[in-house]
């Protein structure tokens, strides 16, 4: 039974390591240089082709690292109720990003491009840039909450 928890556990560092480097990455790395490097137009179409990508990644890394935590818990004298409190949050947080405000801005960019009615784009340009604000703030959540979970797993490693 020990080695398949040790494989469990892995699975759940892996999986929170791997999608907080990647959101990391991406938010600070990837994306600036997308729009350092390209017209704004292009570098949007640029990272809005990898955003569908980029969330599948977390709704794949959140479910199997909350899963994983809670399977290794049930073979744990304490529950670790901080960290399942905070990937539940995170996982929450994922698919709400990408569901809702990533589809809704993406539809409301697709208007902006169609509108024809100056004002319009204007109002347009405005509700995606607070769409913008949400996610990037929700984003700037999610990687903290990993941190901390990383933190927490940190701290009571070898603690029994």
């Amino acid at each position: 039974m020990e080695g398949l928890m040790i494989i469990v556990r892995f699975i759940n560092l892996l999986s929170l390591v791997f999608w907080i480097g990647g959101m990391s990455f991406f938010s600070f790395i990837a994306a600036p240089a997308i729009f350092k490097a390209l017209p704004r137009e292009t570098a949007g179409d640029v990272v809005g082709e990898i955003f569908p990508k980029y969330w599948a990644m977390g709704y794949i890394c959140s479910t199997t690292s909350l899963s994983t935590l809670l399977i290794s818990s049930f073979y744990e004298t304490t529950l670790p109720w901080f960290s399942i409190s905070l990937l539940a949050a995170m996982t929450c947080l994922s698919f709400y990003t990408g569901i809702f405000l990533g589809i809704k801005a993406r539809d409301t960019k697709a208007h902006i491009r169609t509108a024809t009615d100056q004002s319009q784009k204007e109002m347009l340009r405005e509700q995606f840039k607070i769409l913008h604000r949400q996610s990037a703030i929700l984003n700037v959540v999610i990687i903290s909450f990993g941190l901390m979970v990383l933190f927490s797993m940190a701290a009571n490693w070898g603690v029994k």
